[in-house]
């Protein structure tokens, strides 16, 4: 399913938001190219590096080109401004008001393409108090209400492991493309997409702020998910590994009560004060067999108890194996595990992450650009 294969995309991120909805576009069939400064996107310098290219740069920009432009310099901008006749999507990552100082404002891009659909990808928002305001996932999550809602009462909230902010505003993104892609059909014309990742992340707490919103907020360590039930939750096994159990629905609450010899109560997935008693007997349940002895547990009673897995142990895991969720791919430095999205084609070969600047000059060609002026951009200073 390549949905997009004649849509082409200018992506100008740098770092995980704006890389991920590009890496989502090419899985869709999109091909984009990556207009990077002349250092280069700081994730090419990111651990771990393998051969000398960041595996976590090599992961985000597979199956992209590179050109590599300065556009504080006007030759850069022009050439810019030519090549956008050739895109349908442009990606920007940056705070409101840096591209117009830069002559690239969203008008004046839409100027030289009225059919070109900008996507703007911020924190906050093109608008509002908090438009120009720094930020990162967690201070997204935070503003968002969703990091208030996350552990134990009395306790800061820990940071999430996992980039949401920066994830779910991605896919918002290439939802909005899409849908902007097909508007575009029926009009002719493309748009301003405005995605802020503060928005993005509280999508993902909808159950908890639709109950703030209705006037019962939940409190922090006080909601079923989050620690008001003790048959949701993680505990750590007799061998100092961690279990989960999602037992919210009483018939697998009592196929697990079943399996353990413990008698099952109706107040047992009812929040309230029962439930830190209940939390200290699950404690001293689960601590009694090893993960691997909770795993076969779990094939034999369907009561939604699974293994917590370490990143390491990902690749040996069966349920990934057979779905096919990793794959090689050759790069510069040697061959690379990579992780597939669910988009992610299984048929066909993938192209390596670029080296910075490998496709400038082709890619400029491409635009109309003589090999005259492309000279005179090196000289200039405009192009790596």
């Amino acid at each position: 399913m390549q949905p997009l294969r004649d849509v082409r995309v200018l992506d100008l991120s740098r770092l995980l938001p704006g890389s991920f909805a590009s890496l989502v576009l090419a899985d869709l069939g999109a091909r984009v190219d990556k207009l990077e400064d002349p250092l280069g996107d700081p994730l090419r310098h990111l651990p771990p590096l393998v051969g000398g290219e960041s595996a976590i740069f090599a992961a985000l920009n597979r199956d992209k080109r590179s050109a590599c432009l300065d556009l504080k310099k006007p030759r850069a901008r022009r050439a810019t401004l030519a090549m956008l006749r050739r895109y349908d999507v442009i990606i920007d990552p940056f705070r409101p008001g840096v591209l117009d100082r830069l002559g690239l404002a969203h008008d004046t891009m839409r100027a030289q393409n009225p059919r070109l659909i900008v996507c703007a990808l911020t924190g906050y928002g093109q608008s509002g108090p908090l438009a120009l305001r720094a930020g990162h996932d967690i201070n997204y999550l935070a503003r968002a209400g969703v990091l208030g809602m996350q552990g134990p009462a009395g306790a800061p909230p820990a940071p999430f492991a996992a980039q949401i902010a920066d994830i779910g505003g991605a896919l918002w993104s290439v939802v909005a493309v899409v849908g902007a892609l097909r508007e575009r059909d029926r009009t002719g014309q493309g748009c301003v997409l405005d995605i802020a990742m503060t928005e993005a992340s509280a999508a993902f707490a909808w159950a908890g702020i639709a109950a703030a919103l209705a006037g019962e907020p939940p409190a922090r360590g006080g909601h079923p998910l989050s620690g008001g039930l003790a048959a949701y939750g993680a505990y750590l096994t007799k061998d100092g590994e961690v279990v989960t159990i999602g037992a919210l629905e009483p018939k697998f609450w009592r196929a697990f009560c079943r399996g353990v010899g413990r008698e099952a109560d109706a107040d047992d997935l009812r929040p309230g004060p029962h439930q830190a008693r209940l939390e200290e007997a699950l404690r001293a349940v689960f601590a009694s067999r090893t993960r691997a002895e909770w795993e076969a547990f779990s094939r034999e009673h369907d009561c939604c108890v699974e293994g917590a897995l370490r990143p390491d142990e990902l690749l040996g895991d069966e349920q990934l194996a057979s779905r096919g969720v990793f794959f090689e791919l050759q790069s510069a430095g040697g061959r690379l595990v990579q992780l597939r999205t669910p988009l992610t084609p299984r048929d066909g070969a993938h192209a390596r992450a670029p080296a910075r600047g490998e496709h400038t000059d082709v890619v400029l060609r491409e635009a109309g650009v003589d090999e005259g002026e492309i000279a005179a951009m090196r000289a200039d200073g405009a192009i790596a």
